[in-house]
This record gives C-alpha cells, structure tokens and sequence, in this order.
C-alpha cells in the first residue's frame, strides 16, 4: 500500500491541481492539507476549509528557490523544481535552468511526496 492512497486530489477551476488532502478519518470529515510536494499546509481540518487553504495556497511554490536537507554537511542550495510526480521530485541549480545554453544539466531526484521536508524554501 502506498502512503498516499486516499490522498484526495484538490484542484483549482482551472483543473490545476494544487495539492491534496490527506484523511484523517476514514469519512474525510478531518483532513491534513498537504501542498503539490506533499509538505503539510497549516494544522488538520474540516474537507471544506482543507480545500479553500489548498487554492488560496497555490502553486507558487514551484517557482521558488530551494535548498536539499537545509543544516545539513550535505545540504544543497539554490535548486529549481523541473519536474514534479509520483515517480520523484527532479531538482537542477536554480541559475542554470534559466540559462539559455542549459546543455548537461545535473539533476538531483527525491522522493515524491517530501514527507521528511527535505527540501526547504531557499
């Protein structure tokens, strides 16, 4: 069994989906909100307000900088989400992916969903 089994998908109008929602209960009727990444977003709730905190949350954070196992000797900075699914979280250094020539660019591959918080908002 997968963690994520019962893990609701949240989308927003648009059918982008921004997160899920991770029952608590097995009527939903206490969920814990959980961003794209699988990070935990605020304290558990009801359906409804897990829903609304997940579409106002976004997908932003796709966008942002990140460091790998922040305060760590191995921690990695600066890194760019360029792939996101259940197979893995790929992550390049941020200033070359937007370099024009990008050619070898080294990935790194995490787990998906990052339930250990690997990865920390640079």
């Amino acid at each position: 069994m997968n963690i994520t089994d019962g893990w609701a998908a949240v989308t927003r109008e648009d059918r982008e989906r921004v997160g899920h929602l991770e029952p608590l209960t097995e009527d939903y009727s206490s969920v814990q909100p959980r961003t794209l990444l699988g990070h935990t977003l605020g304290e558990p709730c009801d359906y409804i307000d897990g829903e609304d905190r997940l579409i106002e949350h976004g997908i932003s954070e796709l966008a942002e900088r990140w460091t790998l196992d922040a305060d760590t000797d191995t921690a990695v900075e600066n890194l760019t989400i360029v792939k996101l699914s259940p197979h893995g979280i790929v992550l390049v250094d941020y200033f070359s992916a937007k370099a024009v020539d990008a050619h070898e660019r080294r990935s790194i591959t995490i787990e998906w969903p990052d339930l250990a918080h690997r990865l920390t908002v640079t």
